[in-house]
């Protein structure tokens, strides 16, 4: 969730992905298939990142991809002195989360955020929103991206959503209707869902989220007053 609501969509070029995403199974199948925005795929390697025996599913959805291109009839390329052009000027792919997990890696972010967004948790530039919740907000590849750090036992505003809402937990959880969510679980929500998270008591709850267009408060006036001066 964030407070900045001036995003606007106005072109399917700006949205999360062509296809609706309303799971997280949904979520990794784009990811295989390479159609998610940077953040949203960022989003994912760092999820990948944090709870590596959730490789398992993505791996699995590769070779069914990989069954099903073989079995595809060859066509030919256009252009392809052009295209291999392209690909030889291209800067080095990205390492794998398998491959990023496999280094030594010190920071308290997932090595992908701080690739995008250039800080670990200790440098990010926070600005206070509200009471008890701070927020470094940017926008990249038609998104809105957000790093938020929420007090403990703090109360964001219930809201729904425009469009897509992408949360990952980095540390500390917060809870809201569906159930809890904790470090590395991703939160994933549309105009179906009006939440209002909470975090825990014990210790701040940081996460990295992912919109496509903004938020739309609910709640009753008062509650609405409620929760933004907490």
């Amino acid at each position: 969730m964030t407070t900045k609501q001036s995003l606007k969509v106005e072109t399917t070029e700006t949205v999360m992905v062509h296809e609706h995403i309303d799971t997280v199974d949904a979520l990794m199948a784009h990811y295989v298939a390479g159609s998610l925005p940077e953040p949203a795929r960022v989003l994912v390697e760092s999820h990948l990142e944090m709870k590596a025996d959730h490789r398992g599913l993505v791996t699995d959805l590769e070779l069914l991809a990989g069954e099903a291109l073989e079995q595809m009839s060859a066509a030919p390329i256009s252009d392809r002195d052009a295209r291999l052009a392209a690909i030889f000027a291209s800067s080095r792919p990205l390492e794998s989360s398998a491959q990023l997990n496999n280094q030594t890696d010190k920071g308290v972010f997932p090595r992908a955020i701080r690739n995008l967004v250039g800080f670990d948790v200790d440098t990010v530039p926070w600005k206070t929103k509200l009471p008890g919740f701070r927020e470094y907000c940017t926008d990249i590849d038609g998104c809105e991206v957000s790093l938020m750090w929420i007090k403990p036992g703090r109360a964001l505003p219930a809201h729904t959503h425009k469009g897509m809402e992408l949360t990952l937990i980095l540390d500390g959880a917060f809870n809201d209707a569906r159930g809890r969510f904790g470090p590395g679980d991703i939160s994933v929500a549309d105009e179906s869902v009006d939440h209002r998270p909470v975090a825990e008591k014990d210790r701040p709850c940081i996460a990295f989220s992912v919109l496509d267009a903004p938020i739309k408060l609910t709640g009753s006036f008062r509650q609405i007053i409620g929760d933004l001066i907490g």
